[in-house]
């Protein structure tokens, strides 16, 4: 049977689907609000009652909630991620590449409690937002090594070791002290700078169980 030969849906099936994307499309954006503003734990009845469908309906969607939190997170940080991307490439000073990196990606947790729970527990919603975060942050330090800007020795997974616990203290102070995460980056920063030409300790291994005695 060739595209042409099946058969068209009836009016009351196209209305159905466009009922169930509507309706999609409004848990969605009412989780985003929602999980930016109170965080993870939230009750999804209020994601519902926000998008003006009823519970059944939402989860039929979304059967649990860590459904809906990983897809909603998923999309605006793959959609954020790209973004900043493009912005870091058309940077033409490397450093300021970077450090612009941290600076957009911190900022946008401040903004979005569910963000940076996901972040600091996980490196971000899914696995393809962390490898993907990942490798931005690749690219972005192999242009500061080649242009001698970074301090001798410091990996990738330094880097995403070091927003993630940056992250924790815009978690640790989004209600009490906004912004204080800007204070400690800029001298995480510092210490990253190629001016540092100090050997950093080696990294730690699993096997590694020394400790000061």
């Amino acid at each position: 049977m060739t595209l042409a030969d099946q058969p068209t849906p009836a009016p009351a099936q196209r209305s159905r689907r466009a009922d169930a994307e509507r309706n999609r499309a409004a848990i969605t954006e009412a989780a985003g609000v929602v999980f930016a503003e109170q965080g993870g734990t939230v009750d999804v009845r209020e994601i519902a009652r926000r998008s003006g469908v009823g519970m059944g309906t939402l989860y039929r969607h979304f059967p649990t909630k860590d459904d809906l939190l990983a897809t909603v997170l998923g999309q605006e940080l793959t959609s954020w991620l790209t973004d900043a991307h493009r912005q870091a490439t058309a940077i033409e000073d490397p450093w300021q590449a970077l450090t612009g990196f941290f600076e957009q990606m911190l900022a946008k947790q401040g903004r979005n409690r569910a963000l940076v729970e996901s972040y600091t527990a996980a490196g971000g919603p899914t696995e393809a937002c962390a490898q993907h975060y990942y490798a931005v942050m690749d690219e972005l330090r192999t242009r500061c090594v080649n242009a001698g800007l970074l301090r001798h020795g410091v990996t990738t997974a330094d880097l995403v070791l070091l927003s993630t616990s940056l992250s924790q203290t815009v978690l640790a102070t989004i209600d009490s002290q906004p912004g204080q995460w800007r204070r400690l980056l800029r001298i995480s920063l510092d210490g990253l700078s190629s001016h540092h030409t100090g050997p950093l300790p080696e990294p730690a291994t699993h096997a590694d169980t020394s400790r000061d005695d």
